[in-house]
């Protein structure tokens, strides 16, 4: 480790989120400010050297490319261990919500059939409390055979860091190089990236501290994780929400508006789409809304709806909707960029930390099905409608209830009246009015509901994030 006043900090980035969390906020420069040495260690095909970063590739270099190999077999350790933990809440608990949290074993192919059957094989031999301890060290030691294990650990012998703080804690590419910094006596820390990620059993990565957004998810990972102790937990907040607080990213309306082609009669609010995954109907919610909107222009209302689809969905199923309803749809996609096959490789860029600060600045209000943007919306003190119905029936026809707001995370609203319900097609233009004439009260519930989740000032996350790393190195010096 260096012995200067300003202490080395590797900063792991395993996948794309990471990426808008760490490199794009705040963070980076107010660790720089504060004379740190920061090197991004970067698990992610972008190029960070290109935009001013001090980065170093994770993995073993083939041909041109580094490539992270975990052992073969730590993805289907990862997947039982899942099951497994799933499973254990649930029986803890009493509670089957857990079990939603599965996705279904894939038996499409021969080699997608034999990992199923290896992950239940693994599941049903470690499932238990003893059990799930002892595959928890077979990751890890399995990883330690690798040899991208031992590139990770020559790597860090080289740069000497006094850190490695990992920025998200559900990687299995993560598993290497921080068990090389804990083989190292380097002290090594993970970042839980999302709000609802500690229930789901996404928790990877094992490290010597774990950065949390809040005094819930502390307690979550308490209660969650018997093998975390309470003095291994820092709550800091996250740096995700800083960017709505910095003013010198806002646009004039008018320079906004003139760069969209927006009219300034027009009142806009913003639908913004899901996964395929978590809203396998999208398309048919978007439809509805521009119907809403359109019947309100109708009656003397002038509004648009601007719609962001999820950054990583490239698919085609808008398409026709958005061709229908042009009159009360504005499409305005995410300035992300694919550079690889995998969803993965579809990466955030700084542009588009701007495009949406910006369009949540310039928009009364967002509609969607159970995102984390009611949040960002807060942030601006503005409200969020949720979609609470739902198209899962053959016949594609409306009904009242989405499974997705029975999950944990949504247990830690503290007042139904945080968003505003769309329960039904017929009441979406009542809704809509909602938004853009009386949406005061869920504002304000939406606003106590961000700081159960989130540290505040949520502003000043970075800055806690970079005092709890200090006081880190400083004791373990």
């Amino acid at each position: 480790m260096t012995n200067s006043k300003h202490k080395k900090i590797v900063i792991l980035l395993p996948d794309g989120i990471s990426l808008r969390n760490f490199a794009y906020t705040q963070f980076y420069e107010l660790g720089k400010a504060q004379g740190h040495d920061i090197i991004f260690w970067n698990g992610t095909p972008f190029d960070l050297d290109a935009l001013g970063f001090p980065s170093a590739p994770l993995g073993l270099k083939e041909g041109n490319e580094y490539q992270a190999k975990p052992h073969w077999r730590t993805d289907i350790l990862k997947n039982a261990r899942k099951h497994i933990e799933l499973t254990l809440f649930s029986k803890r608990f009493k509670d089957t919500v857990y079990f939603e949290y599965l996705f279904p074993l894939s038996y499409k192919t021969l080699k997608a059939a034999a990992k199923s059957y290896l992950v239940r094989w693994y599941a049903r031999r470690y499932g238990s409390e003893s059990g799930l301890s002892r595959l928890r060290e077979r990751m890890l030691q399995q990883e330690r055979q690798t040899q991208y294990y031992k590139s990770c650990k020559n790597w860090l012998q080289q740069e000497q860091p006094d850190m490695v703080f990992c920025a998200s804690q559900r990687s299995v590419i993560a598993i290497a190089p921080l068990t090389a910094a804990q083989d190292l006596k380097i002290p090594t820390a993970s970042f839980i990236f999302s709000w609802d990620n500690v229930p789901k059993a996404t928790t990877v990565i094992e490290s010597d501290f774990y950065f949390v957004w809040s005094s819930l998810m502390k307690d979550e990972m308490l209660k969650y994780h018997t093998y975390v102790k309470e003095a291994q937990i820092v709550i800091t907040g996250t740096p995700q929400f800083e960017p709505h607080f910095e003013t010198n990213r806002l646009q004039s309306k008018e320079a906004f508006y003139a760069a969209h082609h927006l009219d300034a009669d027009t009142r806009y609010l913003c639908y913004s789409g899901d996964d395929h995954t978590t809203s396998p109907k999208d398309e048919l919610y978007l439809r509805d809304v521009a119907r809403a909107a359109r019947a309100l222009n109708s009656k003397g209302t002038s509004l648009k709806l601007i719609f962001r689809r999820c950054p990583v969905d490239f698919s085609g199923r808008y398409d026709a909707v958005l061709k229908e309803f042009d009159d009360v749809l504005i499409d305005m996609p995410p300035l992300w960029k694919k550079v690889g096959g995998g969803w993965n490789t579809i990466l955030p860029t700084p542009e588009d930390l701007d495009l949406q600060t910006n369009l949540i600045a310039h928009t009364e209000g967002v509609i969607n099905l159970a995102s984390s943007m009611v949040f960002d919306y807060a942030a601006h003190g503005k409200p969020c409608a949720y979609m609470n119905y739902n198209y899962l029936n053959a016949e594609e026809t409306a009904e009242e209830g989405v499974y997705l707001y029975d999950y944990v995370h949504f247990r830690s609203m503290p007042s139904s009246k945080s968003v505003i319900w769309m329960s039904h097609p017929d009441a979406l233009e009542e809704g809509l009015l909602q938004l853009l004439n009386d949406g005061a009260t869920a504002t304000k519930e939406a606003e106590e509901w961000f700081k159960v989740i989130n540290e505040h000032p949520a502003q000043n996350a970075s800055t806690r994030i970079w005092e709890e790393i200090d006081k880190i190195i400083a004791a373990c010096i």
